[in-house]
């Protein structure tokens, strides 16, 4: 007789909250909250904001496209993104280097997709994306 209230005790005060396998599925499964324009913006980072990130060169099809693999564990995750080559229209720091970026500087950034990608601000300086797929080529060989 005790176990049974026990077990009515209990059961009894859960009925009236959302089951938590099913918070944690929704969670899962939820679109982010964030509207697309409001995505971290990276070429306003700082050094230490792009440390964590880690980026690793998939392909160079063409002198004008990077394929990249992009991990920033807190913001976004991109397996093969496709960047192109641009000048930089604002300042900013290299996301590979860590290095200051200025206006005119020759760049890749990550082409235009919808929805719009987390890290679609992020600026790599050519020289430096370039110089890093000369050093992975001759450690593949």
């Amino acid at each position: 007789m005790l176990a049974d209230n026990l077990v009515t005790d209990q059961v009894a005060p859960t009925r009236n909250r959302p089951d938590p396998w099913q918070q944690a599925l929704g969670l899962l499964f939820a679109q982010p909250d964030q509207p697309a324009g409001s995505a971290m913006s990276y070429h306003r980072c700082g050094r230490q904001d792009l440390a964590g990130v880690l980026i690793r060169i998939i392909d160079l099809p063409d002198a004008h496209t990077a394929v990249l693999s992009w991990n920033d564990a807190t913001h976004c995750r991109y397996g093969e993104q496709q960047w192109g080559t641009a000048f930089a229209r604002v300042a900013g720091f290299c996301a590979m280097s860590g290095r200051e970026i200025e206006p005119g500087d020759a760049i890749y950034k990550p082409r235009p997709q919808r929805p719009r990608a987390r890290n679609a601000d992020a600026m790599i300086l050519a020289e430096v994306l370039l110089a890093q797929s000369v050093v992975a080529a001759v450690a593949a060989s």
